[in-house]
């Protein structure tokens, strides 16, 4: 019976280990062969705000990483190799040209674009999709694809009504804009690098915030989802 035992708790740590392995490798370390960038391996008690103290270069370096999470030893990032003079829509990983008033969402790139008028990306920022299964709801929670149309916005104070499950929804979803059902574009904390919602996309909240005040108008503005 013990050995019985023992062999359940290794094969529960093993997956554990290989779990916080998987969470640890972000979207930054996709980027380490391209000419554009540099990796960098995060070492103990650094920070953003103590590798990149300059609060833009900061945000550039985040959204190249598509996060805005704490950093950890042993994590690595992508850095622009001319970070001093690189804008953001330099980098932008989106066409140039797309469907006017749109906003397009690619959960592979883990990026949206905004579309004005004339069609031209004028801005862009990381997202996180849903994941692909959610052990609380005991299904898959992937984003649904297809092209969707803003059906309204909310202020800073928008919560979840379902999220979380325990306590019935509160979950906070500031700045968002449902598009399909429940499903929102929403500011989050939580941009970890890679999918990891329950469906909604999550941004980061000075985008989310951007696209809310400056750029949505709700019944016309489309939302594109692709993989």
């Amino acid at each position: 019976m013990f050995k019985k035992n023992l062999f359940s708790v290794t094969i529960i740590l093993s997956l554990s280990l290989v779990g916080a392995n998987a969470l640890a490798t972000g979207y930054g370390q996709t980027l380490c062969k391209s000419e554009q960038y540099n990796c960098v391996k995060v070492q103990g008690g650094q920070s953003w705000a103590s590798l990149f103290p300059d609060p833009s270069q900061r945000m550039m370096v985040k959204k190249v990483n598509r996060m805005n999470t704490p950093l950890h030893a042993g994590m690595t990032i992508a850095v622009p190799k001319n970070l001093q003079s690189v804008t953001l829509m330099d980098l932008a990983p989106l066409p140039r040209q797309s469907e006017a008033n749109s906003i397009q969402v690619n959960l592979n790139q883990l990026a949206w674009g905004a579309y004005d008028d004339n069609g031209k990306l004028v801005n862009w920022g990381p997202v996180s999709g849903g994941k692909s299964f959610c052990p609380d709801i005991h299904r898959g929670c992937r984003t649904p694809t297809g092209t969707y149309t803003v059906l309204d916005r909310q202020g800073p104070g928008c919560i979840s009504h379902v999220f979380p499950i325990a306590t019935h929804g509160g979950a906070p979803m500031p700045y968002c804009m449902h598009f399909h059902g429940g499903y929102a574009l929403h500011g989050s904390p939580t941009v970890p690098g890679f999918n990891a919602s329950h469906g909604c996309v999550r941004l980061f909240t000075e985008d989310a915030k951007w696209l809310n005040h400056e750029f949505v108008n709700v019944g016309s503005t489309r939302v594109k989802i692709v993989r």
